[in-house]
This record gives C-alpha cells, sequence and structure tokens, in this order.
C-alpha cells in the first residue's frame, strides 16, 4: 500500500447527507427559540424605534437601583432557601451562604447570556461534579420548576381577574403559548431514548421524595415571596420610566410580562420581554413605547441587582464549603 492509499484509508469517512441533515435540524431547534426572541426585538424596534430604549436608560435613577438591589437579595435569598429544601429532600444537604453565592451567580448569567438558564445549567452541573451532589443537581431543575409554576399560577389568576384591558380568552392563549414554545425547548435539547427512560425513572423517584405537604409549602411561600419581589420591581421600573398608574393596575401588566420572561426565547433577556410589555401596556392604555421604556429600566436595574454575582465569578467561590470533601 502506497503512502497516499495509507492516508486515504486513514481519514475519516465524510458524514452522510441524511447526518448531515440531522445535525443541522438540532441546531436549528436550538437556535429557534433565541431566533424568535431576536424577531420579537426587531419587530418591537420596528414598530417604536429606538428612542424608547434611549429614554428608558437616561430615567434610570439611584432610587431604583437601591430598591432593586433591596429586592434583588431578598428574591435571592428565597431562590437558596428553595433550592436549600428541594436539595435536601432529594439527599443532599447545602449550606445557605453557599448557595445565596451560587443563585447570584446563576442570576448574573441567565442575564448576560442568551436563553435565561445557561446560569442555572452550570449551578446544576458544579453540583453534579462533586461527591454526593447529585440531590442538588437535580434539586436545580426542580426548584426552577416550582418557581416557574407558581408564576404561572399566580399571573394566571391575577389576570383573570384583571385583564388590564387585554381578552381573558388571549391571556389564556399567551399562557398556552409560553408553555408551548417552552416545551418546545426543552424536546430540542433532550437526549436519545434510553436517556429519556433513565430521565423519567429518576423523575418517578424525585415525585416520591418530593410529596412532602411542608416541603411544598416552603416552595410555594419562597416562590411566591420571588414572583413579588420581581413584580415590584418592574412596577418601580415603570414608575421611573414615567408611567404613573395605580400599583394595582400595574401589578398585573408586571405578571404577564414577567410571565414572558419566563420563555427561554431572548438574548441576555432581550426579546420576547419587550414584545409582550409594548403589547400589555398598549391594550392597557398606556402606550406601546411606554412599555419598552419600563422594560429598559427593569433591565438595567434589575442587571446592577445581580452584580454580586460578578464577585462570585471573580473570587471562584461557586460552592465552597463542599470542596473539601473532593480531596476525601
Amino acid at each position: 500500500m502506497t503512502t497516499v492509499e495509507r492516508l486515504a484509508a486513514a481519514e475519516p469517512a465524510a458524514p452522510s447527507p441524511g447526518a448531515r441533515d440531522r445535525v443541522l435540524r438540532s441546531r436549528l431547534r436550538r437556535l429557534a427559540p433565541t431566533l424568535l426572541g431576536l424577531a420579537v426585538l426587531a419587530l418591537v424596534v420596528a414598530r417604536v424605534g429606538v428612542g424608547p430604549f434611549v429614554d428608558g436608560v437616561r430615567s434610570t435613577d439611584a432610587t431604583s437601583l437601591v430598591i432593586a438591589v433591596a429586592a434583588g437579595a431578598v428574591t435571592t435569598v428565597a431562590c437558596a432557601v428553595r433550592w436549600r429544601s428541594v436539595s435536601a429532600a432529594l439527599g443532599s444537604e447545602l449550606h445557605l451562604v453557599p448557595a445565596v453565592a451560587a443563585v447570584y451567580r446563576a442570576q448574573l448569567l441567565n442575564v448576560v447570556l442568551p436563553g435565561g438558564v445557561v446560569g442555572d445549567v452550570h449551578r446544576g452541573t458544579s453540583q453534579w461534579r462533586r461527591p454526593g451532589g447529585e440531590g442538588a443537581a437535580r434539586a436545580v431543575v426542580w426548584e426552577r420548576v416550582g418557581g416557574q409554576v407558581v408564576l404561572a399560577v399566580l399571573a394566571v389568576a391575577v389576570l383573570v381577574v384583571h385583564p388590564v384591558g387585554v381578552a381573558r380568552t388571549t391571556i389564556l392563549a399567551v399562557a398556552a403559548a409560553a408553555v408551548l414554545v417552552t416545551a418546545l425547548a426543552i424536546r430540542a435539547t433532550r437526549g436519545g431514548r434510553i436517556a429519556r427512560r433513565r430521565a423519567a425513572r429518576v423523575v418517578h423517584g424525585d415525585l416520591d421524595l418530593l410529596a412532602s405537604p411542608r416541603l411544598l409549602l416552603v416552595v410555594v411561600a419562597t416562590s411566591t415571596l420571588v414572583v413579588a419581589g420581581h413584580a415590584l420591581t418592574f412596577a418601580v421600573a415603570a414608575r421611573t420610566a414615567g408611567v404613573a398608574v395605580p400599583w394595582t393596575s400595574m401589578v398585573p401588566v408586571a405578571l404577564l410580562v414577567l410571565l414572558a420572561m419566563s420563555v427561554p426565547t431572548h438574548v441576555a433577556g432581550w426579546g420576547l420581554r419587550e414584545g409582550v410589555a409594548a403589547w400589555a401596556f398598549a391594550a392597557a392604555g398606556l402606550g406601546a413605547a411606554a412599555g419598552v421604556r419600563a422594560t429598559v429600566v427593569y433591565a438595567v436595574i434589575t442587571t446592577v441587582a445581580v452584580l454580586p454575582g460578578l464577585v462570585v465569578v471573580l473570587s471562584g467561590r461557586f460552592i465552597p464549603d463542599d470542596r473539601r470533601e473532593v480531596t476525601r
């Protein structure tokens, strides 16, 4: 065999057209939510222009920043308590201070990176790599799911009672669309048949461990506190942006925007949030531009509120209390 023949034999075979198509479809499915968010953001810019975005940044003040940082601290601790409680039920202990640090770091990554869940993915994988951390890793998924369920229930309940100028059937349709898009995003990242069977067994076992009235009460209480903190922050952002309406009228709009933000179809938070805010504010008679200004202020002050996560990143202290176990 000549040298050329040996090199040709050693060269890996080119992927078949069918394999290339499967890879392309998989990549498109993963990119679809982000592309949808970008498309919504482009439509908002085409509708209201860039003026409301600039005005939102300019209207941000020290008072709104202080309130956002304080509310962010409360909601972060609530998330950490929820995580600790679920993790303990799944057999992994977490100390509160490192858990708070990890949640701050996750929130920072969620804000600055596409998708809105990268930080929580890292929070889970970091736990998975440490001895005895499998329960804490799975707890990340369960506590996020619990938080989203509480948000959806509260948002739909409040909006059905106080629809802020939007038809109740439209609100229910938006909620159903949010669930559908989220399900499609999860489907795009799931594994093969064997992985799904293993996941089903794990889910069944976890549900048995999590079926505790006391734990459910903790999850509902902490999740409600988180939703209230975010809704308050958005209402403050709207006031800062010049939207002078009663708090009772702003809370339903805030919940609708928060519900939209829970759908992983954005880039660093931008996308569906602006589209739903513009639509909801216009439906409430406040104007689409006012909704965009409010979301821009909200984006600025919530980004500042999660900056303690940068300290965690720079110090390298993600879950420091468990590092000793690795060396044993």
